[in-house]
């Protein structure tokens, strides 16, 4: 028994006490670990960095995912670039009337481990017969598609090493390509607190190509620093003004299973602390 360390901070290290290790290896784009902790269950860490625990996922994947499906209200196809441990995948596939997702993730192996080791993120998703499975790079496939779709879910690794590329030009200007009109793009854009730099430069990016952009905020217990940030771009501002009379219609009407996600919760997600409004002003 012993102790992992994240080293994505330079100055501040989170440590989670290592019950056993499940897996260790490098695959093609990843040094890949999941080990087993008391409190928050199963981790993965991707060269040294926390993804996703068993005991809070559901907190990330929820507010990800249906937070732009509803705003949205018409999505019948979904694009998600990352995502390799299926969480992202089994909120999206919730949503009944969503008939096709697209997954791009780069490292099969990823996928494969947390099939194996962290079945209970993915509940099955994979075996979705709606599900389109492409193990790619997200720019190149942006660049090469011509397919559309009405909601882009960024769910990506910080922006190093093979994640940098769905922070880049490249990648916001394919979302952009492939939306449909009145389509919702939404990034994983890490800590503000501690990552103020990741969210300012990918606002940046996305403003000469949306009319509307801005973040939303949740709070994961394990990626540290205070609250995480959402990117939020689309060409119709009228989805981030839905009436929670609306939202909560169309959440009743999706059936849906939620641990954190509530229609309440939805609008002041997008109510920023004066320290994150001025990274996006």
């Amino acid at each position: 028994m012993g102790w992992i360390e994240e080293t994505l901070h330079e100055d501040f290290r989170f440590s989670l006490r290592v019950e056993r290790v499940l897996y260790e290896q490098r695959s093609e784009h990843h040094h890949l670990a999941i080990v087993e902790n008391g409190f928050f269950g199963r981790a993965l860490y991707l060269d040294g960095v926390l993804q996703t625990t068993e005991r809070d996922e559901f907190i990330y994947h929820e507010m990800l995912a249906h937070v732009p499906i509803l705003a949205h209200g018409a999505a019948r196809r979904v694009l998600i670039v990352g995502g390799g441990d299926g969480g992202m995948l089994e909120e999206v596939l919730k949503h009944g009337t969503v008939e096709h997702v697209t997954m791009v993730e780069i490292d099969r192996g990823v996928v494969d481990l947390c099939r194996e080791h962290l079945p209970g993120i993915s509940k099955g998703a994979f075996d979705d017969p709606r599900l389109d499975l492409v193990i790619d790079d997200g720019v190149r496939y942006l660049e090469r598609t011509a397919a559309r779709f009405d909601v882009v879910i960024s769910d990506a690794t910080d922006p190093i090493g093979p994640g940098a590329a769905l922070f880049s030009d490249a990648f916001y200007a394919g979302a952009k390509k492939v939306l449909n009109p009145g389509g919702i793009l939404v990034t994983q854009n890490g800590v503000p607190f501690v990552q103020p730099g990741e969210l300012r430069t990918s606002i940046a990016k996305l403003r000469p190509l949306f009319s509307d952009v801005t973040c939303y905020l949740a709070t994961v217990p394990g990626y540290v620093g205070g609250p995480m940030a959402f990117g939020w771009a689309s060409d119709e501002a009228a989805h981030r003004e839905v009436s929670l009379e609306t939202l909560s219609a169309r959440f009743g009407a999706a059936g849906l299973d939620t641990r954190y996600y509530l229609p309440e919760i939805h609008g002041p997600a997008f109510a920023l602390p004066r320290y994150v409004r001025d990274l996006v002003a």
